[in-house]
């Protein structure tokens, strides 16, 4: 994923001069060519993420459009009243590019774990959050954001994330994708857990269970139809993130079926616990202590699944 940002920024970049990307000391061995290519348009701020923000926003204010990067905990929790007050009070030009989002730097402990930030952003008044599923949603997503005025949050994977989609697709801002149809279940998968979603999917059609999986890379602003159509069509419901439990996307979800008027619709929020992790471990090891492995996942929505065949019969 930060591969497929890096090379997406750098050719937009090469088309518009207002194009700044600024680092909080991070991105080695990834922003070398960006760095040689335009010299002037890249800063290294150094351990300094109010700094950043601050600098961030008056380039912002005279017209540029500022891309800043560093590891999800620092970007968003260290300079938190600098987000609110200088980038959203102002409804600034500013994308702020958060790499490791949850278990990805698993083996660092819980300090550069992310799980809190999806909430976080989620609450700031005109900030916009993308959680892309895989590299080519990234592509799609830096060249919608930096196409659209105002503040967003880009939560990247750490490494190398596989391609997921089987087929072209139209990135939209606030428009989830249906990456695979199905009548019996649906997952909504947000950020890197796409890969499980579908391998879930895959597992769960050996058993004769049809899993509808939507991409909703987009976490805010919400694509309510997208949601509202999978609840009527497949009567089950079920988030996936590597996030807590609280307060992030299937939270959202959750809101957005309870103000529905869909009756018997069957939910589940599949997500981190909230607490902080108890191990310190790769991010394979740490998901699956979460509960969000792919059997993890294939068993919930067949628990759900056959529970709904128990109300169907008993009507």
């Amino acid at each position: 994923m930060r591969t497929a940002f890096i090379n997406t920024l750098m050719q937009l970049a090469g088309e518009d001069e207002r194009i700044f990307l600024l680092t909080g000391d991070l991105g080695f061995t990834v922003f070398e060519n960006f760095r040689k290519q335009y010299p002037e348009r890249f800063l290294n701020i150094g351990v300094a993420e109010q700094n950043m923000v601050g600098i961030a926003s008056g380039l912002a204010l005279s017209g540029k459009i500022v891309f800043i990067y560093s590891i999800v905990p620092f970007l968003t929790m260290r300079p938190f009243e600098q987000i609110r007050n200088d980038v959203c009070y102002h409804n600034l030009n500013m994308k702020m590019i958060g790499v490791g989002g949850g278990y990805s730097y698993g083996v660092n402990g819980p300090t550069h774990h992310a799980l809190e930030d999806i909430a976080a952003m989620k609450a700031l008044h005109n900030m916009s959050i993308i959680c892309p599923g895989d590299p080519l949603e990234v592509k799609g997503a830096v060249k919608a954001i930096a196409a659209t005025n105002g503040p967003f949050y880009l939560r990247l994977g750490k490494s190398s994330e596989p391609i997921i989609h089987p087929r072209p697709f139209l990135f939209k801002i606030g428009k989830g994708i249906m990456v695979k149809n199905g009548k019996d279940a649906t997952i909504i998968s947000t950020g890197n857990m796409l890969e499980n979603a579908m391998l879930a999917a895959n597992m769960l059609k050996q058993k004769a269970v049809d899993v509808r999986v939507i991409s909703m890379h987009t976490v805010k602003p919400l694509d309510r139809s997208i949601i509202l159509k999978a609840a009527k069509e497949t009567g089950i419901i079920v988030t996936l993130e590597e996030h807590s439990v609280m307060s992030g996307l299937g939270s959202s979800v959750a809101e957005v079926l309870t103000e529905s008027d869909i009756p018997k619709v069957l939910f589940k929020k599949i997500a981190a616990p909230d607490a902080f992790a108890k191990m310190v471990g790769s991010q394979k090891y740490l998901r699956e202590a979460a509960g969000l492995s792919v059997k993890a996942i294939a068993d919930a929505v067949i628990k759900l699944f056959n529970k709904r065949a128990k109300v169907k019969k008993k009507l």
